[in-house]
């Protein structure tokens, strides 16, 4: 009998393809960098070497996101609200 809250998740295969088509869609954003301060041009500069270890890091399992850099930005009204900045790799 199985528990009808029991719940089994299925990994989901990562192929470099998608890696590849989720750096492309971060590179057409053209953000900041995160809390590591590497930007898209530094990430560039070993671009292979950088997909590759996301995507095994990813499907190995063994990936986990870096902290998140705050950055306070100013709002129309005069106020201010914090931005999350992620690296460019956990993009």
């Amino acid at each position: 009998m199985t528990d009808l809250f029991e719940t089994r998740s299925k990994p989901i295969p990562i192929t470099k393809d998608m890696v590849r088509s989720a750096y492309r869609k971060v590179r057409s954003n053209n953000g900041s960098a995160g809390v590591d301060e590497q930007d898209l041009k530094k990430f560039e500069e070993n671009l292979s070497k950088n997909l590759y270890k996301i995507w095994n890091r990813m499907s190995s399992g063994s990936y986990f996101p870096q902290p998140v850099k705050e950055v306070i930005i100013p709002k129309a009204n005069g106020g201010q609200r914090k931005l999350g900045i992620p690296t460019v790799s956990d993009r």
